[in-house]
């Protein structure tokens, strides 16, 4: 089975010191376990060779990009063939008279930005990882970031795949054209799929024109309500930011100890918003400004001021790491939520997390994306107490059936994986769940493909 695997793809790790370093992505409280070889292929021909192998000998195949995940929808298991793609990470093409790029699924969302920058274009969803987390990662997680509010998520911007199914053949889906509606969506159905219906292997992607210079500003609120009351009214007035972040008292607080900017640690919430509007952006803020009723506001007075807010912003979780440290000491963790609710219930949910964190006894830091309600409750445990974990993951379900009480899902953007199986089977109901194993039935029949990852087998599945 080795012989035939390397013959598939000649860079093929078997050391079990190496094999480790593959054996899982940033998610707290999910299982993992040194996978059984992993592959690097750097061509889609290698990757539907490994596949062949696979599909043959029923290994399981864990697809792999920077493993930044959040959810453990990258972690392998100890008879798992890991593919990693972050060797396939070629720029094919850039086409700026169509504003689109097409590019293998281990280029950096980074690298796509800088190469797409000196022809006037980018390349907006900007997940926090985007410095180091790969375009075939974020189309598998159809992941967001903190532009999401004016410029939408992953999918938004995906034309078309190539796709390596679980039998080895490809699949190329989608389009190039800026319309086409010929035939089933098949494109949208790999975005956000988590590697479990094939390995998507390239990319092509919608490109935008460079937005215009953007100002931010600070809102700070007496109480968690306001701010929510401040959201709702921005978004009620027609008011599009380029950001529009919440970071309640214990986040600003984390932010502050990791890398003090002067922001009051006495206020229980804050916004950070921006526009980026070029010359308009003075008058955009302004009244985003007057929607925030009696807060206080500051507004930056130039580009480099807005950069350093915006770099405070993205501080966010090695903040967060840094308080897990100093709190529990090497057991420190931190395990990331990632929920999303109605606008109109934002207030409910940082509320409510709030009391959720006084109830278990946890740290609770809430930082999100207010603009779309999708909101990231950090909590705080020590790995080597058990009484810690058990806390932390009460309060993590707690905050899970807070989010659907409200009317919202239990992942906006950072994907379900092994993290948020049995949850997303409560948000999907029993119709729900018999289509998504209809459709995993229908690609993947023997179930090889990221096994256990988004659903859980069905009864009658070979997996």
């Amino acid at each position: 089975m080795i012989a035939e695997l390397t013959a598939a793809c000649a860079d093929l790790v078997t050391d079990p010191d190496l094999l480790v370093s593959y054996q899982r992505d940033e998610a707290d409280l999910c299982d993992s376990a040194p996978p059984l070889a992993v592959a690097r292929p750097r061509t889609t021909e290698e990757v539907a060779g490994l596949l062949r192998v696979a599909a043959a000998h029923r290994i399981p195949v864990v697809p792999q990009g920077a493993r930044t995940g959040l959810a453990g929808g990258a972690n392998a298991s100890a008879n798992a063939l890991v593919v990693s793609l972050t060797g396939m990470d070629r720029i094919l093409d850039v086409d700026p008279a169509n504003r689109t790029a097409t590019v293998q699924a281990g280029v950096v969302n980074s690298a796509l930005r800088e190469a797409v920058r000196e022809h006037g274009l980018t390349y907006p969803p900007d997940p926090g990882s985007w410095e180091s987390s790969t375009i075939g990662g974020n189309v598998a997680t159809n992941a967001g970031g903190m532009c999401c509010v004016k410029y939408g998520v992953t999918t938004e911007y995906v034309l078309g795949l190539t796709v390596v199914l679980a039998d080895g053949e490809v699949l190329r889906c989608g389009r190039r054209t800026a319309k086409g509606v010929a035939g089933y969506d098949l494109a949208r159905l790999f975005v956000g799929s988590e590697g479990t219906l094939g390995v998507i292997t390239e990319v092509t992607v919608k490109l935008r024109p460079q937005a215009e210079p953007a100002l931010t500003l600070v809102a700070e609120f007496p109480s968690v309500a306001k701010a929510g009351e401040a959201v709702s009214a921005i978004t009620a007035a027609g008011l599009t930011p380029s950001l529009l972040e919440l970071i309640d008292r214990t986040m600003l607080r984390a932010l502050e100890a990791y890398r003090p900017m002067g922001l009051d640690t006495g206020v229980q919430a804050l916004l950070l918003a921006a526009a980026d509007t070029g010359p308009r952006a003075q008058a955009d803020l302004e009244k985003i400004a007057q929607c925030c009723g009696d807060a206080e506001v500051y507004v930056a007075t130039d580009a480099a001021e807005a950069d350093a807010l915006l770099t405070a912003r993205r501080n966010a979780h090695p903040a967060l790491e840094h308080l897990a440290a100093t709190t529990f000491g090497d057991g420190g963790a931190v395990v990331v939520d990632d929920v999303a609710v109605p606008r109109s219930r934002l207030a409910d949910l940082v509320e409510g997390v709030e009391r959720i964190g006084e109830r278990t006894g946890v740290i609770v830091a809430t930082v999100g994306h207010a603009g779309d309600g999708n909101l990231h409750p950090n909590i705080i445990i020590d790995r080597t107490d058990p009484a810690s974990l058990a806390a932390g993951r009460r309060a993590f379900d707690d905050i899970m059936a807070l989010g659907l009480e409200l009317g919202g899902t239990v992942t906006g953007e950072h994907g379900v994986g092994l993290l948020k199986r049995d949850w997303l089977e409560r948000e999907l109901g029993p119709v729900g769940l018999r289509v998504h194993h209809a459709i995993k039935a229908a690609l993947d029949p023997h179930g090889i493909l990221n096994p256990g990852k988004v659903i859980a087998p069905a009864v009658d599945s070979p997996a």
